[in-house]
Parts: structure tokens; sequence; C-alpha cells
């Protein structure tokens, strides 16, 4: 086609399906010829903000005319590039032009060029402290997990993302617990992390669909450890060695506050708070997820506090606790289990167990309170943790039973 014979157009509009804390995500649409595609600006504005005559931000702020210059930026790098298509008498249609943009040849990105890019992507928001680091490993292992699954189905380096199929994600899941030995659950985690990628790459342009749009990530329901009340108890009124003592104690707040290892190797003086009662509580956002975990300070957590107030480490470096390293931190659990009696694997992941179930769900805290302390978006996470135990379900009946009896047992006319 000759330039003359083409309408080209852009505009920037605000996606309110695609948001960030509230804010709308600001999208740049492109058209050729009555034909168009949308791509993200990775901008986020409140919509009241929004100038949707001229298609920009409103106001004189920092963060206006910063916005602003990136979509003049980005909106004069697609000119060049529909110009220079034109120019060279290369086909131009919506795509070719989204393409030249985002520097995709014709021939189309392959899977391992959108694992670097989706991590890539991914680091960007670690260092920016909205995602955690642990998380980009694991991405980072199901890359290299990816890569030689290629090699080794394919007898090939990579694989171009036009031919990926359904079938990777079975054949996918199948060598990583039968070739590469892993669980069937860490196995779909990685397929998990795979259909995002491929989501991703949807999303970019770069694939019409995800072909692994329909394939169901299924797990299989572990048994999640966690101490009962005894065993809590003796590990509370055990007198240890000072450095076992700290790992102790530690092990302890995670138990009577539901909070990770990572969190509490991060709580300041700064996230104790006082609560809408008036008590002490702990907010912070969760390392995993960044959603926010506000904890009621009970005694036993209170105390832990008080007593490493004046630890030199902990002044040091500003934190509530002198946490070591995680491999210390679980080496010095294995320890304390065997001093103590306690014949089960402690981790920080048993404690928060053990807060879910022996210290809330047991006492009669409702799951939906659980699953607000413990940080959770959806309360099917929860129940993960929480499933119910002979305790819970003595309690219930004990109640049941009395209320139906009484002390006498005698039956009562209920409702008469």
């Amino acid at each position: 086609m000759k330039k003359g014979h083409l309408r080209f157009s852009m505009l920037c509009w605000l996606n309110r399906s695609r948001s960030k804390k509230g804010k709308p995500a600001i999208y740049l649409r492109i058209c050729v010829d009555g034909k168009r595609t949308e791509i993200s600006t990775y901008q986020y504005i409140d919509p009241l903000l929004w100038d949707q005559a001229g298609h920009k931000v409103k106001g004189a702020s920092e963060e206006a005319a910063s916005i602003n210059r990136q979509l003049t930026a980005m909106k004069g790098d697609i000119q060049r590039h529909y110009s220079l298509l034109v120019s060279t008498g290369q086909p131009v249609s919506v795509q070719a032009v989204r393409n030249a943009y985002q520097g995709i040849a014709e021939t189309g990105k392959s899977l391992c060029e959108a694992f670097l890019f989706h991590n890539k992507r991914f680091a960007d928001k670690v260092k920016a402290g909205t995602k955690s680091a642990d998380t980009l490993k694991h991405h980072e292992v199901t890359r290299k997990k990816v890569e030689t699954f290629i090699k080794w189905r394919y007898k090939v380096t990579d694989k171009p993302l036009k031919e990926v199929s359904f079938s990777l994600a079975p054949d996918f899941e199948h060598y990583l617990t039968t070739v590469d030995g892993i669980s069937s659950n860490t196995a779909m985690k990685h397929v998990k992390v795979l259909k995002q990628v491929l989501k991703m790459a949807v999303e970019q342009g770069w694939l019409p669909n995800n072909p692994l749009g329909n394939f169901k990530c299924t797990y299989e329901e572990p048994e999640r450890e966690r101490l009962t009340m005894d065993e809590v108890v003796a590990l509370y009124r055990k007198e240890l060695h000072p450095r076992l003592a700290e790992v102790r104690d530690i092990y302890l707040f995670c138990c009577f506050t539901g909070f990770a290892y990572a969190d509490v190797a991060q709580l300041t003086p700064g996230h104790v708070v006082i609560g809408i009662d008036g008590e002490k509580w702990i907010s912070k956002a969760r390392e995993k997820t960044q959603s926010r975990e506000n904890v009621p300070l009970l005694p036993i957590a209170l105390q832990i506090i008080e007593r490493y107030k004046d630890d030199p480490v902990c002044r040091a470096k500003g934190t509530l606790f002198p946490v070591s390293t995680n491999q210390k931190f679980n080496a010095f659990l294995k320890e304390i289990a065997i001093i103590c009696g306690i014949n089960k694997y402690l981790t920080s992941h048993t404690a928060r167990h053990t807060f879910a179930t022996t210290i809330t769900l047991e006492q009669d805290v409702p799951i939906e309170t659980v699953s607000q302390l413990l940080g959770h978006k959806s309360i099917r996470t929860t129940q993960i943790y929480a499933k119910v135990t002979q305790k819970k379900v003595s309690n219930n009946m004990a109640h049941l039973k009395n209320k139906l009896f009484g002390d006498e047992g005698t039956f009562k006319e209920v409702g008469v």
C-alpha cells in the first residue's frame, strides 16, 4: 500500500478493566486502515485526573508532566516505526507497526525469549519493592526447567511461540514428575508459571490466545504439620542456651502472630501500631503477596518484642528481632525440636499453620477472621491451612451437648 492510501492514528485512553491500587491503566490504541491494537503504557492514574478529550493527564504536577512526557515519547517512537515501514516499502498493518515498535521480527518471539522478557519485567518489580525476590527465584528455576525440557522433548534449544500447543502443559508436567523426579504439586507450580508467561505473551500481542489457557493445574493437599497447644507450652517453658532461645522466641512469635519468617525478619518498631481497640498491633504487607496483615499482639508476642528491645543487633539493624539466616534458623529449629521432645519438622510454615489452627480456629476464632489475620486474599487459601482438627470438633460438640442437654445430661425442650 502507498502511504497516501493508509489511515493511521493513535490515541491514549483509560482501561478501567486493568488497574493498580484503584488507578486504571493508560493504554495506547494504534489504528491502521480501520484495524486496531492496544498496548499498555504501564502508567496508572486517578480517573479524575484524566483529560478524556485531550487524551492526557490533567494538571501541572510533576506526576502529570512525567506521564505525559512518556506518552508523547511512546507515540513518537510508534510514529517513526510506522513511517519507516512505509518509506521502505514493507507491508504495513496494525500488527506490523506494533511488532516494529516492540522489536519483534515477523517470524515472532520464541518461548525462551518470552520467559526472559517476563522475568526481566518481574525483576524490575522486585527492585521497585512490589514483588518478592523469592518468587523471582522460583520463576528463574521454572525458566531453566523449561529450557531443559525443550532440549529433552524436542531436541532443539528453543521453540517458537506460534508452535506452542495445549500438549506442552501435560508433557511438561509428565517430564517434571518422571524424568526430573519432583512432586506433582511442585510440577504444577512450574506449569502455572509457564501459563503466566504465555498469558503475558498474549497481552504483548505475540500470540492470538493462550494455548494453555484451558489447562487446569491440580494440587494434592499435603498433610500440613502443626504444633498442639501442649507442644507450644513445652516450647515456651523450656530453658535453652541463648543462641537457641532467640530462635525459639522468633518461632513462637510466628506461632502467635501467623507471620512468615521472611516477614518477621523485616519487622521494625515502626510496624508496631496502635489498633482500633487501643492495643498494640503489627501491621505489615506480606513479602510474598504484598497483601497487608494486621494482627493484634497477644501477651506472649508482646513479651518477646519487649525481650529484644535493647538487643545490640536489633538496635544496629533497626529491627524487632535478631533474626539469623533462614538456613541457620531452620537448622537451629531441628536442634530445638529434639531438645523439647517434639517429633515434628519445625519451620516457619509449621508456625504459621499452628497459628491458623491451634492458636485461633481451635479457640473458636471464625475462619473469616483468621483469613484476615493471615493476610489472605481469598478464604479458600485459609481453608488449606485450617483443616478441622479433632480438638475443634470436640469443642464444638461440647458446646452443642451443653446447649441441648445441659450439665445434668437431660434433654432440654428447645424453643418451648
